[in-house]
């Protein structure tokens, strides 16, 4: 058995990497796919399963490329409605690779998708739970973020209530939990900065999975102080469920060289920030920025910047768009 985390702290997000007998599953990938199938090559084996906790919000996730790239099939849990070709998993269902196998546990709270897979060993014992956004290290997932038109924050947080307590608190205390996020993350409030803990301990520390706790109580605790999501959320959401394009498309159409003109041209545009070094704090003016350019120790740094203007208080989203080496 190989279980690998790969954890990216700038998101403060945990992918995973399983791999038996020349078959392997990644669960929750990043867009850039490539570690992923590095790792498989290096070990001989077969991406079979790419797996999804949940539609994300806080990032745009691997699924497609991955998928596309290896020929794996895309797994969600119930109630998912991808708008592309995936294999929508049944409570209970049981995903099998090479020696071991992935029990999928629907757990609704979080989101009404949101689904735990409980990583089984060669014996078929408990080993692990990958839990995504329903538990947390310290803490569980918001109810809020997908609430609507057909359920409040607090009828959400009744149902992660008692997923907690019918599918996973029954489990082993020896089981490994690993969730999709750690400190840091907006998806939760109160995370550890550790990465993975077993079970039992989480029952002892974590407050929403104390025995005596009431749902009344836990629903109160849950929904009071939440804080606005950030803006962006909705349209990752939108990206994760409906589908987006490839990323080296993004990339070959985004990453265009310039000429000298086009250079001096952007560098007298008002609109334009040209060697803005991340490190550094902005001036207090609020500035319309449609692309920026940075640089940091040795690196150039490409940014797409999503909000139209920031200050240095203000909150603000960017994504990475590429690395070069100068």
């Amino acid at each position: 058995m190989k279980l690998q985390q790969l954890y990216t702290s700038c998101l403060a997000q945990g992918a995973y990497y399983l791999q038996s007998e020349g078959e392997a599953v990644v669960i929750d990938p990043l867009r850039d796919v490539e570690p992923y199938v590095q790792r498989a090559e290096q070990d001989g084996a077969r991406i079979k399963y790419v797996i999804e906790t949940h539609f994300h919000a806080d990032f745009v996730s691997g699924h497609l490329d991955l998928a596309a790239a290896t020929g794996a099939t895309v797994v969600f849990g119930p109630e998912a409605k991808p708008g592309f070709e995936a294999h929508i998993a049944a409570d209970g269902e049981v995903l099998r690779f090479g020696k071991l196998s992935l029990e999928v546990l629907h757990t609704p709270g979080h989101t009404p998708e949101s689904t735990c897979y409980l990583l089984r060993d060669e014996e078929g014992q408990p080993h692990a739970l990958f839990s995504g956004d329903t538990l947390f290290i310290g803490d569980v997932g918001r109810p809020d973020l997908a609430a609507g038109a057909t359920a409040t924050p607090q009828e959400m947080a009744a149902t992660l209530y008692r997923s907690l307590r019918s599918k996973i608190m029954p489990l082993p205390d020896s089981v490994l939990v690993y969730p999709a996020h750690g400190a840091g993350s907006a998806c939760g409030k109160n995370m550890s900065k550790e990465t993975f803990d077993t079970l039992g301990h989480q029952k002892e520390v974590n407050y929403a999975l104390q025995s005596q706790l009431t749902e009344e109580a836990f629903v109160q605790e849950l929904t009071n102080g939440i804080a606005a999501p950030p803006a962006y959320f909705p349209h990752n959401v939108h990206f994760n469920k409906a589908g987006y394009e490839a990323l080296g498309l993004v990339l070959d159409r985004g990453l265009q060289p310039l000429g000298p003109v086009q250079f001096k041209t952007l560098a007298a545009d008002p609109s334009v920030v040209l060697g803005y070094d991340p490190r550094r704090p902005m001036p207090m003016r609020t500035y319309p920025v449609p692309f920026l350019l940075g640089w940091m120790g040795n690196s150039l740094l490409g940014w797409a910047v999503f909000s139209r203007t920031f200050t240095k208080n203000s909150s603000w989203w960017w994504k990475k768009a590429a690395k070069r080496k100068r």
